[in-house]
């Protein structure tokens, strides 16, 4: 439960980085940078490249995180791992080390013609005006991560493994299940740059139902349509927002009931990359599919 409770202390942080916080920029950027820091994320770094994912997401070139590949570029060894073994095991790695992974390599993130990481001040994520805030973020983690040596020293590693580092593990399974859910469906189209905006991007999403582990998340699991919409919306505002949306939107608003942990299986099994729309003119839209 402890790793539940944290998650939505994540939540928290991430509304922060949207300035959806506060009317303050300053005290957004205080809390998200302590809460993020404990839980060993770069709270500027993230910030800034998660803004840019809401300024291209469903976009094949430019969006920063879960980007699909195209069928021509499915690594020759995928289908030896497009069976029930192989999903078991793609999932353990993704959730157990995806987020981390994605912080230091980029691993499922977008193209760059260099190595990027979020720790870099120097990296192609960012320009020249984030880079000293890119620093503040790796003092905070530094700053943790002696604490906690620190704390360690004291109390034991055990200690510190039961206390700590089993929640943080669930914060990141539960981070990365969460983006992966909302971003990863059947219905969900990509774009390539001849048919992708802004708005059909922000469309390209999914809410889902977690139960009472939604309000635990505040929402961010059953609200995302919304909150790609309106993102600097606070998130106790993203369940009024979304009965309103949805009657506007009709059918293009997605939202899947599924419990989470079949959806998660069915779309590690059916989305295993992306190719084009064939049966129609739209020949920029791309459709999620597993025959490998």
């Amino acid at each position: 439960m402890q790793g539940c409770v944290l998650t939505g202390v994540w939540v928290i942080a991430h509304e922060c980085g949207h300035h959806a916080f506060s009317d303050y920029q300053w005290l957004d950027d205080t809390v998200g940078l302590v809460l993020h820091s404990f839980l060993l994320v770069p709270y500027f770094s993230w910030k800034y490249s998660h803004r840019r994912h809401h300024s291209n997401t469903g976009s094949l070139e430019r969006d920063e995180v879960f980007v699909p590949k195209p069928k021509s570029k499915v690594s020759w060894f995928s289908k030896y791992f497009n069976n029930p073994p192989g999903r078991v095991l793609t999932l353990a790695v993704t959730l157990l080390f995806g987020w981390p992974l994605y912080l230091a390599f980029n691993v499922s993130g977008r193209y760059y013609d260099r190595f990027a990481c979020h720790f870099d001040p120097y990296g192609p994520i960012y320009n020249d005006r984030e880079r000293l805030q890119i620093l503040i973020s790796d003092a905070g983690i530094f700053a943790v991560t002696y604490g906690l040596f620190r704390l360690a020293a004291a109390k034991g590693i055990s200690w510190l493994i039961c206390v700590y580092g089993v929640p943080l593990l669930i914060v990141n399974a539960f981070l990365v299940l969460i983006t992966y859910l909302q971003h990863t469906h059947p219905s969900l189209p990509h774009y390539d740059s001849s048919e992708w905006d802004w708005l059909r991007g922000a469309l390209a999403t999914c809410d889902r139902d977690y139960g009472v582990l939604n309000k635990v998340f505040h929402n961010i699991t059953d609200t995302h349509v919304a909150h790609h919409l309106f993102s600097t919306m606070p998130h106790y505002h993203a369940m009024e927002a979304t009965k309103a949306v949805k009657p506007v939107l009709k059918e293009y608003y997605q939202f899947d009931g599924t419990p989470f942990y079949k959806a998660m299986w069915r779309e590690a099994k059916e989305c295993v990359y992306v190719e084009p729309d064939e049966g129609s003119h739209n020949k920029g839209v791309f459709w999620y599919g597993n025959k490998i």
